[in-house]
């Protein structure tokens, strides 16, 4: 069970997202391919009326620096990027359409906290 997702003030109607707040690149993928087109629509409409607010919450601090009690709704945006053109490019289809097999892709830094901000090519 994941723990309940923190969010700074003024962000509680994020909090029934909760399942979106992944650290890693790997974990929203996953997450994305195992959700259906429902959840996916679900959470693009609930979620794209805040983002405007949840960037410029993240945006008052240095990258590699967000709080812990940030890094919920920043999970939440990242989220969105893995959804967003699943629902506006690609009718809601989970997977990419007339792609080779996600699972062949193995990103670099996917299982990496993603607010950490690490160096593409950092040490290893």
């Amino acid at each position: 069970m994941q723990p309940e997702m923190t969010v700074p003030a003024g962000f509680e109607a994020l909090a029934e997202f909760s399942k979106w707040d992944l650290p890693t690149a790997d974990e929203r993928t996953r997450a994305r391919r195992n959700a259906t087109a429902e959840e996916l629509d679900a959470f693009y409409r609930g979620v794209l009326p805040h983002m405007e607010a949840v960037l410029d919450e993240c945006d008052k601090f240095d990258l590699g620096e967000l709080p812990e009690s940030h890094r919920g709704i920043f999970n939440i945006a990242l989220s969105m990027a893995e959804i967003a053109p699943h629902i506006e490019f690609y009718k809601g289809e989970v997977g990419v359409p007339y792609a080779f097999e996600e699972g062949r892709f193995v990103a670099v830094h996917g299982a990496d906290e993603t607010w950490q901000a690490l160096p593409p090519n950092g040490p290893r």
